[in-house]
């Protein structure tokens, strides 16, 4: 096919549909720019996306959710309208796996009328999940991160539990289920400065910065009401377009090549994509190139985590919870994707039921077959709900995410980098770049936002994209920095 150039150059070209480059393209877009956002899939969404699953006749994704304290992500969502598709929980249930002398145990840790940061305090002090024992190793723990969390990122939170001596029980059953839901990774794998994020802004600062929400419609549904407002706004969105190669022209115009040939130009040009992507598109620029060397020897310090989720579908009702975390399994959570939908379809309710599990960091699962990790989770299952015996499995399916997060391995701060770290109007976003957050929506949502604003600064407009983090309640105003 022979070359094609759209007309006009555009202020900004975004390459990526995920949350970082949809926040970077409304945000620019708001701001009056001419913008356009390039995607090689047919749906935005980036890693949290979903499809329709041509065997199971269903659309499925791996569950992501948000908190209270994703003050960007949330905002994100109230802008385009997607948080009407939002079902938020005030409190986490934890279940204990039933044993032949002992049925399946639940704790339930939420608000209560104490102020922050105390306000778990009474329900974390009745959860029957944990001893007395456990819970003073936790609440001295915690202690660690009531003003707030390192600012460093050197040390590894295996050492902080160990450290802080906390016990065998407190880290199966508070710290594991918490921190490798979240962080996607084990212990030795996280640094401690992320773990202490997690728990100071979502435990400990204020019940809202809690709350958990749970997208209500599969996720590249959910994320198209964020690209239809940037399209409102004038942005301009072409999926199905994968990006060949990438290279600054004699006039200072950057130019992005699809792999159909066409091209298009623009004064500035963000890479809002995941590490190894975004070390491919530099990999096409000249060897010379300052872009090239600064960047990808950095890049070669990122590694992958893996989330494995199960999907199944009984010919009955398994259980009224909508979610909870499963204790002493692989399995970390449990989410009823019947009644978390519940309200998004038209069709008529049937007696059956569909469940997603999830295993974070599930890097056993990556070299496990289909019939292996449906057979555990099985196994593991009947543990909490016994009624799965009874149960007729209709339908199942498996979907290993094996690039879902990158690790946030202790000292990887150091290279993570800035938005315009590449110089010359490159600019770079994902949540892997240094947005000040963990591998999550929020610190994606951020990273966009954070290369908006660069690129409007450099264009003369002192512009200010970034939502503030939800402030302290009650008595956290007086400790917090």
């Amino acid at each position: 096919m022979s070359e094609q150039s759209t007309t006009g150059v555009l202020d900004a070209l975004i390459i990526g549909a995920g949350a970082a480059g949809l926040a970077a393209a409304v945000a620019l877009s708001g701001a009056g720019a001419k913008v356009a956002l390039l995607e090689r899939k047919p749906f935005v969404g980036g890693r949290a996306y979903s499809y329709p699953h041509p065997a199971l006749d269903e659309v499925i994704d791996s569950q992501h959710v948000l908190l209270g304290c994703c003050s960007n992500l949330v905002d994100l969502c109230n802008l385009s309208g997607a948080s009407r598709h939002i079902r938020w929980y005030d409190s986490i249930t934890f279940l204990e796996p039933s044993s032949p002398t002992t049925p399946t145990r639940r704790s339930d840790i939420g608000p209560g009328p104490l102020p922050s940061p105390g306000h778990s305090a009474l329900s974390f002090l009745r959860a029957p999940m944990l001893s007395l024992a456990d819970k003073s190793r936790i609440a001295f723990g915690l202690l660690d991160f009531l003003r707030a969390y390192p600012a460093s990122d050197d040390e590894p939170f295996s050492a902080w539990l160990q450290r802080t001596r906390q016990t065998d029980r407190a880290i199966r059953h508070f710290w594991e289920p918490i921190i490798v839901g979240t962080l996607n990774d084990t212990f030795d794998r996280c640094s401690t400065r992320y773990a202490g994020q997690v728990f100071h802004e979502s435990f400990m600062k204020s019940a809202e910065g809690g709350r958990l929400g749970i997208p209500s419609q599969p996720l590249s549904e959910f994320y198209s009401a964020v690209a239809r407002l940037a399209e409102e706004q004038g942005a301009s969105l072409y999926p199905r377009t994968s990006i060949d190669r990438i290279e600054c022209l004699s006039n200072g115009l950057w130019q992005a090549t699809a792999s159909d040939g066409s091209t298009r130009r623009a004064q500035s040009l963000l890479l809002a994509l995941p590490f190894e992507q975004t070390a491919r598109l530099l990999g096409t620029l000249p060897e010379s190139s300052l872009q090239r060397q600064r960047l990808l020897p950095s890049l070669a310090h990122f590694t992958h985590a893996p989330i494995t989720t199960i999907h199944l579908w009984f010919d009955r009702p398994i259980t009224d919870l909508d979610h909870a975390a499963l204790l002493d399994t692989r399995i970390q959570w449990m989410f009823n994707k019947t009644r978390i939908r519940r309200l998004e379809t038209n069709t008529q309710p049937t007696e059956c039921q569909y469940l997603e599990l999830v295993i974070s960091a599930s890097h056993p699962e990556l070299h496990q077959s289909r019939e292996e990790i449906l057979k555990s989770a099985l196994a593991e299952l009947v543990r909490f709900f016994p009624i799965v015996r009874e149960a007729k499995l209709v339908k199942a399916g498996v979907l290993k995410e094996a690039r879902a997060t990158f690790s946030v391995t202790p000292g990887l701060d150091r290279f993570r980098p800035t938005p315009s770290a590449p110089g010359a109007n490159l600019y770079l976003a994902g949540d892997w770049t240094l947005s000040g957050w963990p591998s999550t929506m929020e610190g994606a949502v951020r990273s966009g936002r954070l290369a908006a604003e660069a690129i409007a600064r450099a264009t003369g407009n002192a512009a200010n994209f970034l939502t503030p983090d939800l402030p302290p309640a009650g008595l956290m105003k007086f400790f917090s920095r």
